[in-house]
């Protein structure tokens, strides 16, 4: 039981990627919907969004122009 509550890298990751594929969400909405489901402060889980989810996010806050980055893409 106290191995379910307790949240690694590798739990979050696939709990924010089961999020993804079957709700639909963004990542980011991924993530802040496993905050809410959990109680935590979004601002306390940096140390568990692994390198995969963080490139993740990355690479669509670039893509939703959030943030200033460089893509593969060519502008359309």
């Amino acid at each position: 039981m106290i191995e379910e509550t307790i949240l690694t890298k590798k739990k979050f990751a696939k709990i924010v990627e089961e999020h993804v594929a079957s709700l639909q969400l963004s990542y980011m909405d991924a993530i802040l919907q496993v905050c809410e489901d959990r109680e935590l402060d979004p601002a306390d889980i940096s140390k568990l969004v692994s390198p995969a989810i963080k490139d993740k996010l990355e690479a669509e806050c670039i893509e939703l122009r959030l943030i200033e980055g460089t893509t593969a893409q060519l502008p359309v």
